[in-house]
């Protein structure tokens, strides 16, 4: 893991969070965001950098009025995802 420091006005700081975790928690969030919608990042690595599974991703983009990227490589992954559970038919 790679930490990250970062200096912010005390008046911008202090519109993320009260608390230090706080702002790094918001900081963190709108990285993600970001780096999802530019298409540097999956959705899949926006759950693992926020601690979430997929749903809880999910949900979370959402809720942000981020579109949720799903093209033919998320299809072909979730087919052969399906096929190995259950087995091709």
């Amino acid at each position: 893991m790679i930490d990250v420091t970062i200096q912010l006005p005390d008046d911008l700081g202090a519109s993320l969070g009260e608390t230090p975790s706080h702002r790094s928690r918001r900081v963190l969030e709108y990285t993600a965001i970001e780096e999802y919608r530019s298409g540097r990042i999956t959705q899949r690595q926006v759950g693992e950098l926020l601690g979430l599974d997929y749903w809880e991703t999910e949900q979370f983009l959402r809720a942000r009025r981020v579109p949720v990227e799903y093209g033919m490589a998320d299809l072909e992954e979730d087919r052969a995802t399906l096929a190995a559970i259950f087995g091709s038919s």
